[in-house]
């Protein structure tokens, strides 16, 4: 099975409305050492889930990884492809509920922006 991975952006820069308008992008703008370490670790094929932050801070949609480039280790460029948006967007609230979550790097770091996810944690977020 892929890996799965959750990609948190402020709506107001970059929404998941766009990624739908656009079809694809590549994945920029991430500092964050640990954050810069997902994206290096990912594999085309890798599933997504599209996390917008700001008023909305809920689980909004699906993406896939369709290219990687880690030629600069520190800036690797990661490219995906939309998805489906979610029945039904996800909360933050709603995640903080569940146990799966308990030990997720999205509740214990609110500052990543790219979190690992674990299988079922993945099939939580999508049922929607």
């Amino acid at each position: 099975m892929p890996a799965s991975y959750l990609l948190k952006t402020e709506p107001s820069e970059y929404s998941f409305a766009d990624l739908q308008r656009d079809g694809s992008t590549e994945w920029d703008g991430v500092s964050n050492p640990v954050a810069v370490k997902h994206l290096r670790e990912m594999e085309v094929g890798a599933r997504l889930v599209i996390y917008e932050t700001g008023t909305h801070k809920s689980a909004v949609g699906t993406a896939s990884v369709v290219g990687v480039d880690r030629s600069d280790p520190q800036d690797p460029k990661v490219r995906i492809k939309v998805g489906r948006a979610l029945g039904a967007p996800v909360s933050l609230a709603t995640i903080k509920g569940n146990t799966l979550f308990a030990d997720s790097p999205l509740v214990r770091q609110g500052r990543l922006s790219v979190v690992p996810l674990t299988a079922p944690q993945y099939e939580f977020l999508t049922r929607a």
